[in-house]
């Protein structure tokens, strides 16, 4: 029962709007990783500013990202993916500006205005996972849409790259500006004092308040955005209009099919809430909530600890051997590093690798190799402390295989799997799941790597190999989807069981029928 808008979206040649369709959602990912992870490159300057700040000012935003998944994963699926989309770029811009204005009378006062706007800027992160996903989904062809999900979420580790970059420029400019002594080379009774240059006060708030400008660069474009083809059509039950809309974008022209469409909502009335629903899909909304929770807990942990285990590999001095700034300039530095060479490639490779390999073997390998070299640090580290190159080599291995692995998969799986009228809430369970899991790396994890004990970081190691392993397993609780339509695939077509003969195999059995781009 092929509906002539939807296969025209499945057979399009990849052109200029699709283009324009990964800028706008990919900068809205830029903008949710420097927000989200700039956090770890001030984190120790505001300890030294403000004291007493704990992982809960890494964290909050992290409780805040998994409220804003649900909610508007949820708003997605009942209002339509545009009309909310522009909701969490606004959030954004805001709540990263207010966030570098927090001020108060005392320090206590700082640091909870700024873990109140850090929750609310999450809150409109989170947003953008299920509605970027699920737009991009929808409007790709078959034969490149995993190609085309993986490069917006693809963005992120350019906006990791960017949070170091960033903060490692300023604090460099500042910290010429303004010299201090180091902490254990000024007097004892005034060390505190003498080593944190007051200017940095400002520093954390210029580069917090830098992640506004991406966001609101593009929110222009993403209004301009029409309201994807399937919602238009198998949701508000519009065929003439979602015949138009994509017409228009893909220049091509489209018959509405009214009395198709009607047959094609009939046959797929049932909610998310319903036997139907877990008889057809809840294998895999299992298989995905467990498996991005579970890479989430290795995935964050990774990236919010290792200022912390940055002096272990040499890439920075010692807290007592530095002044503020220059210990927030060497974990920027150092952190711009693991990036560029580690996280960044892993995510082009699975850019470029997805419809060659498909979805389900790359998220086995990059599980396995997580695990492995995870083990091997936890295994060999007191080994490694003393080969500062082994060692910033395998760490560095683990960021390249967690992005060329489940950290995109997790990512494109629940855009592709479930049906139309609840896409963007499953992928919203799915990514408040992996939410769920990056708190336990940020409250729990971070916890054994905080004061540099040997003992604790290998527990935390062999704790995050063993996650990794279990996402390994759980993994095959999730289909194959390359070269498939998303009916097919959500078996919304009618087409009968849509799991047949593609499970794990990533066996092909439609992609001759599509245009090659």
């Amino acid at each position: 029962m092929a509906i002539a808008v939807l296969h025209a979206l499945d057979s399009a040649r990849t052109q200029w709007y699709h283009i324009t369709a990964i800028v706008i959602a990919g900068m809205g990912f830029f903008t949710d990783a420097y927000d989200l992870f700039c956090i770890s490159t001030v984190s120790k300057l505001l300890g030294r500013l403000y004291l007493n700040v704990n992982n809960f000012v890494i964290g909050v935003a992290l409780i805040g990202t998994l409220s804003g998944q649900l909610v508007f994963g949820y708003l997605g699926d009942k209002l339509g993916r545009k009309k909310v989309y522009g909701i969490t770029l606004i959030m954004m811009v805001v709540c990263a500006i207010c966030s570098g204005l927090s001020f108060g009378s005392s320090a206590g006062s700082v640091i909870t205005t700024l873990c109140f706007f850090r929750f609310w800027l999450g809150f409109g992160i989170g947003g953008d996972y299920p509605l970027s996903a699920t737009i991009m989904s929808e409007y790709a062809n078959k034969m490149t849409r995993g190609m085309f999900i993986a490069a917006v979420f693809a963005m992120q580790g350019v906006g990791i790259i960017f949070a170091g970059l960033v903060s490692m420029i300023l604090s460099r400019i500042f910290l010429n500006m303004y010299p201090a002594p180091a902490f254990s080379d000024s007097p004892a009774d005034y060390s505190h004092v003498l080593s944190t240059q007051p200017q940095a006060d400002y520093l954390w708030r210029i580069v917090l308040m830098l992640g506004a400008l991406p966001a609101l660069a593009t929110f222009y474009w993403r209004m301009k955005m029409p309201e994807t083809g399937r919602y238009t059509a198998l949701i508000e039950g519009n065929a003439k209009q979602a015949a138009a809309d994509m017409g228009k974008v893909l220049e091509i022209e489209i018959q509405a099919e009214q009395d198709k469409l009607a047959q094609f909502k009939a046959a797929n009335e049932y909610s998310l809430v319903s036997k139907e629903f877990f008889r057809r899909h809840g294998k895999h909304l299992i298989g995905t909530t467990t498996t991005w929770f579970l890479l989430d807990i290795a995935f964050y942990s990774q990236n919010l600890t290792q200022k912390d285990i940055f002096p272990v590999m040499g890439l920075t001095q010692k807290p007592e051997e530095v002044n503020a700034l220059r210990e927030m300039f060497e974990t920027s530095r150092a952190m711009f590093v693991i990036a560029f060479f580690g996280t960044f490639p892993g995510y082009w490779f699975t850019v470029f690798f997805i419809e060659k390999l498909g979805r389900f073997k790359i998220q086995l390998m990059g599980f396995f190799m997580m695990s492995l070299f995870m083990a091997i640090i936890g295994a060999k580290y007191d080994d490694l402390q003393h080969n500062k190159y082994m060692f910033g080599t395998l760490y560095g291995l683990t960021f390249f295989f967690a992005n060329f692995g489940p950290n995109s998969t997790t990512f494109v799986l629940p855009a592709e799997l479930f049906p139309t009228r609840v896409r963007s809430t499953c992928h919203a369970l799915s990514a408040a799941a992996g939410k769920a899991g990056a708190m336990v790396g940020a409250f729990g994890v971070q916890s054994y790597t905080l004061e540099d004990h040997p003992k604790d970081i290998r527990r935390a190691m062999f704790f995050l190999a063993f996650t990794n392993m279990l996402g390994f397993f759980f993994t095959f609780l999730v289909t194959e989807t390359k070269g498939r339509s998303l009916e097919e695939i959500s078996g919304e077509d009618g087409g009968g069981d849509h799991e047949a003969g593609t499970q794990m195999t990533g066996t092909n059995t439609s992609a001759t029928t599509a245009t090659p781009y």
